[in-house]
This record gives structure tokens, sequence and C-alpha cells, in this order.
């Protein structure tokens, strides 16, 4: 399993579980020891992760953070865990303490869902007011994940990862800025544009005006990117159908000569029909048959596959597709076990019949 794979199952887990975790301490069985070893650190390798790590603060003694990540007998991350429940705005102070008194050069707050990266860009060895890198397991992106993937065992690197720190604390805010002026432009915003666009005197009355102006300029600009990039998104897949569709026929032709459609298959079929006729008119739903799978069609399309039928003399399996167009095969135990897929047959069918 994949780095992404791993957090993205991290982040199921999460949501699943996160309501029977009632403590601090399962919030770290539970949610932040497997986000380290998904970083490919031994939780139980006193050599890679120490837990309650002691942070002396001056002539206070035995100050501990819950864990810190080692690498040649050095702290490089240090990680103060809190419950899933608790608002980590209140606890940063805390992990502010540690930081100046180890070598380590980052620090992670988190409750489990929350995870929030420091380190000390602004002033050396102070660790910074705000994290470079911060997100939540419930509404994860695709590039937080490229991002933690530098934290990663097999990756770590202090310097590309400092380096990277800076555009990614200055790009986080920025986004933030600019989703604050989306929702409620304010006045230096609407002034820049009034200034662009409009030849006269920026009053009051010209500024609330422009105000709703900007507001659902950018609101329907930012619509219309999208908009642009699904469509750009739906040619591109309908050409990777087409080549495929393309693929697909050119190899049935090739293979026309070895198939040899069996009785099973043909049974087989007549049960799909069968299940799909209170759904769709009969005269609607074809075969057609390849050297190694049995489809059944739409419409007599390829780009229409209801389901395929994998028959062998060892093993039979029905293959159902999922949102995403993957092939998922279920084996069957007699051809008559095709009616317990009765219910996704159906769908498979209604889905291609929009």
């Amino acid at each position: 399993m994949d780095f992404k794979d791993q957090i993205k199952q991290l982040g199921e887990r999460v949501v699943r579980l996160k309501d029977q975790i009632q403590t601090e301490e399962a919030t770290k069985n539970a949610f932040i020891m497997p986000f380290i070893q998904a970083l490919g650190y031994d939780v139980f390798n006193p050599l890679e992760v120490v837990p309650e790590f002691t942070a002396d603060l001056g002539i206070k003694k035995g100050e501990k953070v819950d864990y810190a990540i080692m690498k040649d007998g050095q702290p490089i991350i240090l990680i103060e865990c809190k419950w899933w429940g608790e608002n980590l705005d209140v606890h940063n102070s805390q992990l502010f303490r540690y930081f100046h008194t180890t070598k380590s050069k980052f620090g992670l707050l988190t409750n489990g869902i929350q995870f929030r990266f420091y380190t000390d860009l602004m002033e050396t060895n102070k660790m910074d007011e705000k994290p470079f890198l911060e997100f939540d397991f419930t509404n994860m992106k695709e590039q937080i994940v490229f991002e933690l993937k530098k934290f990663h065992k097999s990756y770590f690197d202090l310097n590309s990862i400092v380096s990277s720190a800076s555009e990614l604390k200055y790009s986080n805010e920025i986004k933030s800025i600019l989703a604050n002026e989306l929702n409620e432009p304010s006045p230096s915003f609407v002034k820049f544009f009034v200034s662009q666009v409009y030849t006269g005197k920026a009053t009051e009355k010209v500024m609330t005006q422009f105000t709703d102006i900007v507001k659902r300029s950018l609101n329907q600009f930012i619509s219309d990117i999208i908009s642009d990039r699904l469509k750009s998104a739906l040619e591109k897949e309908n050409v990777k159908d087409l080549e495929q569709v393309k693929l697909v026929e050119e190899q049935s032709k090739e293979e026309e000569n070895k198939i040899l459609t069996t009785n099973e298959e043909i049974e087989g079929f007549f049960i799909v029909k069968s299940i799909l006729r209170t759904k769709v008119d009969s005269n609607r739903i074809f075969s057609r048959d390849f050297q190694n799978f049995y489809s059944v069609l739409l419409d007599d399309s390829i780009r229409q596959t209801i389901c395929r039928l994998w028959f062998s003399e060892k093993n039979k399996y029905i293959g159902l597709f999922d949102e995403n167009k993957k092939e998922i095969k279920y084996e069957l135990s007699t051809i008559d076990d095709i009616y317990n897929y009765s219910e996704q047959i159906i769908k498979a069918a209604e889905k291609l019949n929009k």
C-alpha cells in the first residue's frame, strides 16, 4: 500500500471511530500513533520514536512532550497531542515552550484530526506563531498528502522541507485572505477595482455599489474557471473512452476467430436480461463475446457495458463497475448466483440509461 492510500485509509478510520474516542490517551493510540507509523517510523523503537520526551525548560526540569521523532540520536519532530474534541488554538503555547530547548526543527500540534506543523521561519530557534502546514483528516486534499510525504522517514530532508515551508506558509495565508475577500470584500480590496474601472470619485455610495459588484464578479469568475476545467476534463475523458472503445473493438476483431461462446455464457446473459426486464426494454439488451469475458451491453455499445461474465472451467465471476469505472469481480458458485447481484445490475443499467 503506497503512502497516499495509507493516509486515505487512516482518514477514513478517524472519521469512523472518533465518536468512540473519549480521552487524550485513546486519541494517541487510535489516531496519532498510526499516523506516525504511516510516516514510516517504528513507534515501538525508542531510537525512532520517544514517548514522553523530556524537554527541560531552564530551571524547570522534567517537562515532557508527548512524542519526539528521532534521527541520529536527536529529535527532528516534537509532537504535542490533545484529545480529538479539543480546540487546538489554546494549546500551541505549550509546544512553543518546548521548541527552543531542543534541536528539533519542527513541531506538530495535533488532536488526531487536525494537524498543525510549525518551524522557525521568522526567528531562528523560536517557533512561529502560525503553522506552515495545516490539514484536517475530515477534509484531506491531494496536495496536502504530497507535502506530508516529505516528512516520511524514507524522504525526510531537512533543507528541502524548510525551503518549501516558507512558500507554504505565505501561500496558505494568501489563500485565507482571498477566501475572506471573496466572502466579504474589504474597502481596500474594493477600492483597487474601483480605481481600475471607474473614472469618477469613489464616494461612499460608489463603494457600497462596487462592493456587491466585486463580490458577484469574483464568484462568477471562479465559477467560470471551474466550469471550464470540468468541461476540459470531460472532453479528455470522452477522448480516452473513445480510444479505449477503439482498442477493444480492434482486439475483438483479432480475437474473433479464437472466441467460443458457451452455453453457460448464454444462460448467464438471459439471467441478466430477465433481471432487467422490468426496467429496460429487452430489445435494448445485447451481448458480445470476447476471448476472456462475455459482455452484456445496453444498445449494443461497448461504452454502455452493464456487466461482464468471466466464465472458465474452474471459476465463474460477474464483473460490475464502480463509480470510478473500475471493474470489481464477484465470484459465483453457480450461474444462478447472478440473481444475488440483481440490485447492482439494475443500478448499472439505470445509470447508463440516464
